[in-house]
């Protein structure tokens, strides 16, 4: 069974398409909320495919990155271009995010592929997984919608920015910001409380 949304089946073009140098969406915006970490602090990237552009920003800045995928494919990729730097092939829904407390989680274009009940959860059990004062980021559209993924054609949905905020408050997470970058992905930074 795919645990990878679809994106083991697309991998390839993934790759091609948003894993390499020239893709750089989202690298200004990750790099700015990256700086605001402390040196050597850990991040879990969830859902980080091949880590480039996204796992490779926050290794620039001196951050030690643990990433998670369910896409074997997109995991080899990880461990060819980071062979040093520590991955795990599973779906976020189920991983034990390597049994640690981090510094900082980052779920950049992974949140509105899940149901949203598997949101909520997931949401929930990254505040269980962040340290007192950790930061979350992640991508998902301000409104509420459904619609399908450009990648695999599979439904995906937001939310909307009223019920995230809920969904992080009732978790326990002070939102800090949202913001929009240049490829119109929608942000919510937020804390632990």
């Amino acid at each position: 069974m795919d645990q990878s949304n679809g994106y083991e089946k697309v991998a390839l073009a993934f790759v091609k398409i948003r894993g390499n140098q020239s893709n750089n969406i989202g690298v200004s915006t990750v790099r700015n909320w990256a700086s605001a970490l402390p040196t050597s602090a850990t991040v879990l990237d969830l859902g980080c495919g091949p880590g480039i552009p996204i796992s490779k920003t926050l290794m620039d800045q001196q951050l030690t990155v643990y990433g998670i995928d369910a896409s074997p494919t997109l995991v080899a990729q990880f461990k060819e271009n980071f062979p040093n730097h520590t991955i795990r092939c599973e779906a976020v829904e189920t991983s034990s995010f390597f049994g640690m407390a981090f510094d900082a989680v980052i779920a950049w274009g992974l949140l509105f592929l899940l149901s949203p009940e598997k949101q909520r959860a997931l949401i929930g059990k990254i505040a269980i997984h962040l340290k007192s004062g950790g930061k979350f980021l992640f991508t998902a559209p301000s409104q509420q919608v459904k619609w399908n993924d450009v990648m695999t054609g599979l439904p995906s949905v937001s939310l909307g920015a009223e019920a995230y905020r809920q969904i992080l408050a009732e978790n326990g997470f002070l939102v800090l910001d949202e913001y929009q970058d240049e490829g119109e992905n929608y942000y919510y930074s937020s804390m632990k409380k």
